[in-house]
């Protein structure tokens, strides 16, 4: 829960670098949250807090995988591979998979080495 929290609070910080634990970890309780909303629509007949909790994490979600590509020296705007069916959703993922790139790159310091040092 830690880790979503993080990525709630830096919603719309698209500079920097974000761990692939850290990414992940937010986009499960992301998938959790959504099955709970989708369960209260499914429940109520409507389509309202499912569709306000989409609305309200479409910012985060873009910043944190922003964040994720900048680990692996990628442009955030590999996210546009999402609008391009199956192949761009594979290879997306894998990019989004990748370990980090060693040391600073254009957008930072690595966040592994970061939270070596500061243990």
């Amino acid at each position: 829960m830690e880790y979503f929290m993080e990525a709630m609070r830096r919603y719309a910080d698209f500079n920097g670098r974000i761990r692939r634990k850290a990414y992940w970890m937010f986009i499960l309780f992301n998938v959790i949250f959504s099955i709970v909303t989708g369960a209260v629509d499914y429940f109520t007949g409507t389509a309202i807090v499912g569709t306000i909790y989409s609305l309200a994490l479409l910012i985060p979600q873009l910043s944190a995988g922003a964040r994720r590509l900048h680990d692996t020296n990628r442009s955030g705007w590999w996210q546009l591979l999402w609008l391009v069916p199956i192949v761009g959703w594979i290879v997306l993922i894998i990019f989004l998979a990748q370990d980090s790139q060693e040391g600073e790159n254009d957008h930072g310091a690595n966040p592994k080495e970061l939270d070596l040092q500061s243990s």
